[in-house]
């Protein structure tokens, strides 16, 4: 890279996109050009990026030339087509759509937990876990380092914004049918008032859990739940961690939340536990259930960080732990950790944010 990086972002105009440039806009800015890429029905939109509108270009070849760094959030299939275009024209490719994760010389990456897995990325591409993995990962992460994780049994809930604009608008439309009713009080009432619209969930999400969250994989197990075991064991480096997930779809716009049982290879204190969540990067404690404090979805919705909370040790094992994690699975779920990766690789290449909290953070190696 010469001068400030070109930066493309694909996928402008998606409930990630979104917020991806309000990220953009919010961080310094380390950036030259910034070009939006959305589908060919989106092109000629005008979108506020950095102050200053731009305008939506459709996918082609000709939209990569001269791009250093090119972030993806599009759905699997327009990935699979357009991510070896941008990365053969010489960008490094951050893609979150799952379609390249877990491919032998692509590497799965969050900047808190192994930033050091990003020096080699062969193909040019570079793959961050899916928004649950990064709600959990950065807090247990902090915890394995210190502890040694054993084993990891979670119940996660998901919001519905996790399915996109679809699952917001969806939960929307269902609440303001059962608003100011005596619904959810009789077997299948809720149903019978939602009727067919149910939108990408299957059943009602309003008034209800569902659950179910991806598509059907193996033994029963959602594709949700096999990312999550998965992705966990590649990030630790721990291939044979044993790992038991339950995905629930829950009436929640935008945050998920997993209920956390960990068990570690050496006796644990909670107290210890805490003070290493308060000082890990990318988590906030908030553990102070006598005056009822917690995290909870509603409160942080639109922060960046992973808040961790209800930290206690298992009552009949001394080397388990138990804690409740949220966070905004459209920001560090999702967009933050696409922009975190996107300035590791521009620091690697001298472009560096500056130290006020707005880059890859101290002692973040180069690469």
């Amino acid at each position: 890279m010469t001068g400030r990086p070109t930066l493309a972002v694909v996928g402008a105009t998606g409930a990630v996109g979104t917020v991806l440039l309000q990220i953009l806009s919010q961080r310094a800015d380390i950036w030259g050009d910034i070009r939006l890429i959305a589908s060919p029905r989106s092109a000629g939109r005008k979108l506020t990026v950095r102050g200053e509108e731009v305008e939506v270009i459709p996918p082609g070849d000709e939209a990569f030339d001269g791009v250093d760094i090119a972030l993806f959030d599009v759905p699997g299939e327009v990935a699979a087509r357009w991510v070896p275009v941008a990365a053969d024209r010489g960008a490094v490719v951050i893609d979150n759509s799952g379609a390249f994760r877990g491919r032998d010389g692509v590497p799965l990456v969050v900047p808190e937990v192994n930033p050091h897995a990003l020096r080699q990325r062969p193909r040019g591409i570079v793959t961050g876990p899916g928004a649950l993995t990064l709600t959990l990962i950065v807090a247990v992460g902090a915890l394995h380092a210190e502890f040694g994780l054993r084993d990891l049994t979670v119940t996660a809930c998901l919001a519905v914004s996790g399915a996109g604009h679809a699952g917001t608008a969806t939960l929307r439309r269902q609440l303001s049918r059962v608003a100011g009713t005596d619904l959810g009080t009789a077997p299948g009432d809720v149903r019978r008032a939602v009727g067919d619209d149910t939108g990408p969930f299957g059943e009602p999400v309003a008034l209800n859990v569902v659950p179910w969250a991806g598509t059907p994989g193996d033994e029963g197990f959602s594709s949700q739940e096999w990312a999550l075991r998965e992705e966990t064991r590649a990030i630790l480096g721990l291939p044979r961690l044993p790992v038991a997930v339950t995905c629930l779809r829950v009436p929640v716009i935008t945050g998920h939340s997993l209920a956390v049982h960990a068990r570690f290879e050496n006796e644990v204190t909670a107290d210890r536990a805490r003070e290493i969540l308060s000082t890990a990067p990318g988590v906030v404690l908030c553990d102070d259930p006598a005056a009822g404090e917690w995290p909870a979805p509603a409160d942080v919705v639109g922060t960046d960080p992973t808040w961790a909370g209800r930290v206690r040790r298992a009552l009949d094992d001394p080397t388990a732990l138990e804690l409740f994690v949220c966070g905004d699975n459209l920001r560090k779920g999702a967009a933050l950790n696409m922009v975190q990766l996107a300035e590791l690789v521009a620091a690697g290449a001298g472009h560096a944010p500056d130290e006020q909290g707005h880059g890859p953070g101290p002692g973040t190696p180069p690469l």
